[in-house]
């Protein structure tokens, strides 16, 4: 499996306090979206993924006030994947009398489950870090950032479209990069 960034101690600590709003609203826009999407992926419809991401979210506050996560013991993603997978199973038990016809985490291979859960885990910490710097610059640059870095294009068409020269079409990605960069490390260690 891919060894990926763990997610910053100082943010866990902060989590601990049920108060500190500005922490638990990081974790919820990195990590509710990821939850979410996780439970569409495996098969819940959109409701029943919203409350599975409200189950989630309450129990892993219960969990860091209560001193039940122990960053000795592993990366925080992973745990909270077991978090996510346990209430997947939870939910998959309530609702056995139903025939669903999907096919949801227990029938999937671990190892492919976890790097799917950390995959979108790294897809909502891009879109976040996105929300946080495309404010930040202006139009032109984000369309250069977007077209180079995203869609793959060369700097002399992205330049063609915008107006810059390549090299200011690289120096805009380069730019917006480093400011990406520093948004995930606000949450992520290196």
């Amino acid at each position: 499996m891919i060894d990926l960034p763990q997610t910053r101690f100082s943010l866990l600590v902060r989590l601990r306090d049920p108060a500190d709003a500005e922490a638990w609203r990081t974790f919820i826009d990195v990590y509710a979206p990821a939850v979410f999407a996780f439970a569409r992926r495996n098969g819940l419809q959109a409701a029943d993924a919203a409350d599975l991401t409200q189950d989630v979210c309450r129990n892993v506050s219960n969990a860091l006030r209560n001193a039940k996560f122990d960053p000795d013991r592993g990366r925080f993603r992973g745990w909270l994947f077991t978090v996510v997978r346990n209430q997947l199973k939870m939910f998959r038990r309530s609702q056995s009398r139903k025939p669903r016809g999907v096919q949801l985490i227990d029938d999937v291979a671990e190892d492919t489950a976890a790097e799917s859960w950390d995959l979108e885990c790294r897809r909502r910490l891009f879109a976040w870090a996105c929300e946080k710097v495309k404010p930040t610059v202006t139009a032109t640059t984000w369309n250069a950032f977007w077209s180079t870095a995203i869609d793959g294009m060369n700097g002399e068409d992205v330049g063609k479209q915008t107006g810059m020269s390549a090299a200011a079409v690289y120096l805009a990605k380069s730019r917006v990069l480093a400011r990406l960069r520093k948004e995930v490390e606000g949450v992520e260690e290196e």
